[in-house]
């Protein structure tokens, strides 16, 4: 059994491994699609072809960075195969776990950093131990275990990646957007060839050739690569640009389309070569692990992991394995799509429905950047300051959109060009240098300098964006402490019963993947099914065709979140009115996302149709006022049965049951009429707003007299009277909607 143990522990990480290529690629894959996403100058079957075939090349590249799992973080030599075995399958544990978690929440992080901080928390608490018993060790000796320069040097390399990448994406866009503009159609014909072969030679010479130093075939040709890079950089560039210059007069077509399709295939091939290590490198390692040890004969507890330390010739098979998981996971991945649309959105050109609330820190950082700006602008000439702008003119008639959705254009495609360069260069650097630099921060960052280069973040938009990169960067921080903790303390639970904490970890990974895809799926078909959709007709007619739907979204939650508010009062369940109040919250947030979008709406109207802004500001105003009215009631139930105050009286109860049962009926009618489009038989509907508002004027009658004679407790008074007035003007908003829509029908 003690043999077995670890036999079932390595199937276990074999398992495992396929399931770290799956979260890891949903979370880091597909940064390397966004740019060419993001500029809608490609099909997307056509990216995701070409991406694909990228990553197959690319984990023939990766054989070479598998030696940081095996011995880049800690010292193999100064483990036994036992304690070995249980850092790598605490690492793994932990690595999934983490980032299906961030996947779930839609926020990219970053594969490297979870590796390397998963084998550094395991093997710091494993080093601890052994110290703890041996009688000649401290812990100042914990250097003996830790490959303490190694890890300082990936650690800061990581780091350093974040600020080199924005800096670099940055200053390249800048450049790019002053000789190209955004009118650059015309410049692209003059100078297309030779931004495509810069473009073109500095991709294919970082990933072509200082990529092959990771294979092992890298020494048949080093020889005549070695002494004549000079020589090919510049034989590249002339065939290059000529090839660049033949393809726009033949094809009539813009040269970074090929830019973009080779940028792809190259920053795909650079984050499968870079990548890989972190989704199978510690399963690979510890099957050269059991290989070393179950031919030696020597008890698992004795065994010296010394093996490690050598060079261990690449798996081409399981490689290859790897790649076609990767590459369907890329493919059929809910999730990846989920992370995408956040990159995206912080990067899009126009203004968008911003994902992150403005914070202390995103308001700090922008006021001043753009007091610095103006100071900066002060001191250029001011002939030279005109040249500058005319060169950020955009095109008043460029993506007039608030759709975030990937079917709309995010940036044109002299930024997503820019992104694919830049940051395939520097992946491909550290890759050559065995560094493994964290892809999601190059892609990310590179992306957040060239917006901010391309003044993606203006006025309108500056506070959310930077907002939502400084979530995304505390996540990472989040990412390497969470890694570091959560690692060691499996590491301490396996070792504590590796017999039953073994099962036990696996169940709890495999239900809790299995929870947070349920909920994601749950979350997405809630989106789907229940947002209010945005009108996108150009005619008042359209509008009030399209409208039709969210009134009939409105009123059925309506009626829901008030019967839900009477069960939670009825039963004093505050969970019941905590969910109510989180419907009310998000109604809300949906009614504001509709207002945010009448810019874009007045825009596409045609000039004879300009009645159609006036009936849509007027219904969106009426929906405000039920969503107003709703949180308020929310709000005061919640707050009257947390607080342990009275319940309210059976005849309280009794009334406003009687409401709710009235109003039932008529928004019942509401959504018949609504949903059928028969807009004539609004009146019958209007023709009941006497009697239902008479009927809540006679309740708050009867609560008077009651208060009078019988009453002891003043809240319990003051929420019901809260009650029947918000509800009084719920009826209110609903009819003078109806009648709007009446009134406009009938013109």
């Amino acid at each position: 059994m003690m043999d077995n143990i670890y036999l079932y522990m390595l199937i276990a990480l074999a398992a495992l491994a396929v399931l770290d290529i799956v979260v890891g690629v949903s979370n880091d894959a597909i940064n390397f699609l966004n740019s060419a996403i993001g500029s809608k100058a490609i099909s997307l079957k056509t990216i995701m072809i070409v991406a694909s075939v990228g990553i197959f090349v690319g984990a023939i590249f990766s054989s070479g960075m598998m030696e940081v799992a095996r011995k880049g973080i800690f010292n193999p030599g100064e483990f036994y195969f036992d304690e070995i075995m249980i850092i790598f399958m605490a690492v793994i544990i932990t690595d999934i776990l983490l980032l299906d978690f961030f996947n779930t929440l839609g926020l990219p992080t970053s594969t490297t950093v979870s590796i390397v901080f998963t084998l550094l928390g395991a093997s710091v608490v494993m080093s601890i131990f052994k110290i703890l018993e041996s009688d000649t060790e401290t812990l100042v000796d914990i250097g003996r275990y830790i490959n303490t320069d190694k890890a300082i040097t990936i650690i800061s390399g990581i780091l350093l990646s974040v600020v080199i990448s924005f800096s670099v994406g940055a200053f390249v866009q800048y450049i790019s957007r002053l000789v190209f503009t955004f009118q650059f159609e015309k410049k692209i014909k003059n100078f297309g060839a030779l931004f495509g072969g810069i473009a073109l030679t500095s991709i294919t010479y970082f990933i072509f050739i200082k990529g092959l130093q990771g294979t092992p075939f890298y020494s048949e040709i080093s020889g005549l690569l070695k002494n004549n890079e000079i020589v090919l950089v510049v034989i590249s560039f002339i065939i290059l640009t000529a090839f660049s210059y033949l393809f726009q007069k033949i094809s009539e077509k813009s040269i970074l389309i090929v830019v973009i399709l080779v940028g792809t295939f190259g920053l795909a091939l650079a984050f499968s070569g870079n990548d890989l290590v972190n989704f199978i490198g510690v399963s690979m390692a510890a099957y050269h692990s059991y290989e070393a040890w179950s031919v030696s004969g020597i008890d698992a507890s004795l065994f010296s992991m010394e093996s490690l330390d050598k060079k261990v010739p690449a798996e081409p098979f399981l490689l290859f394995i790897a790649g076609g998981i990767m590459v369907v996971t890329l493919w059929f991945s809910k999730k990846a799509k989920t992370v995408a649309e956040t990159e995206i959105g912080l990067s899009r050109q126009n203004d968008t429905h911003e994902k992150f609330n403005p914070n202390f820190f995103s308001r700090g950082i922008v006021n001043f950047f753009f007091k610095s700006s103006s100071v900066i602008g002060s001191l250029i000439p001011e002939s030279t300051h005109k040249k500058i702008e005319k060169s950020f003119e955009r095109n008043s008639n460029f993506m007039i959109s608030k759709d975030q959705s990937l079917d709309a254009p995010a940036f044109d495609m002299i930024r997503a060009s820019v992104n694919l360069m830049v940051a395939g260069i520097l992946i491909s650097i550290a890759t050559a240098m065995k560094l493994p630099l964290s892809t999601t921060y190059v892609t990310f960052m590179v992306a957040m300098g060239t917006s901010l280069a391309d003044r993606a973040w203006g006025r309108e938009s500056a506070v959310y964006r930077v907002a939502g990169v400084v979530n995304v960067i505390g996540g990472w921080f989040l990412t390497a402490f969470a890694a570091f903790v959560a690692s060691g303390i499996v590491v301490f639970l396996i070792r504590w019963d590796k017999f039953t904490m073994i099962p036990v970890l696996l169940l709890v990974t495999i239900l809790l993947l299995a929870r947070n895809f349920l909920q994601h799926k749950k979350k997405t078909t809630q989106v789907t099914q229940r947002e209010l959709k945005k009108s996108e007709s150009s005619t008042v007619q359209g509008i009030i065709f399209e409208s039709a739907d969210n009134i009939v979204n409105v009123i059925s939650r309506t009626n829901k979140i008030y019967a839900n508010f009477l069960k939670g009062l009825s039963t004093q369940n505050v969970d019941t009115l905590k969910k109510s109040k989180k419907g009310v919250e998000k109604l809300e947030s949906e009614i504001e996302e509709l207002r945010d979008n009448i810019f874009y709406l007045i825009k596409s109207l045609d000039e004879t149709s300009v009645r159609g802004s006036n009936f849509y500001i007027i219904i969106l105003a009426y929906l405000t006022d039920i969503a107003q009215s709703l949180e308020f009631i929310s709000r005061k139930s919640y707050k009257h049965v947390r607080n342990q105050h009275e319940k309210l009286k059976f005849n309280q109860f009794k009334d406003l049951k009687e409401i709710n049962d009235r109003l039932e009926l008529l928004y019942a009618e509401i959504i018949e009429v609504f949903s059928s489009r028969k807009f004539e038989r609004v009146s019958f509907l209007t023709a009941q707003k006497q009697e239902i508002v008479d009927m809540i004027s006679e309740k708050i009658n009867k609560q008077i007299e009651r208060t009078r004679k019988e009453e002891s407790s003043p809240k319990n008074t003051t929420l019901y009277f809260n009650i029947l007035l918000e509800t009084k003007d719920i009826v209110k908003s609903v009819m003078n909607l109806l009648n709007e829509y009446y009134t406009s029908y009938k013109k």
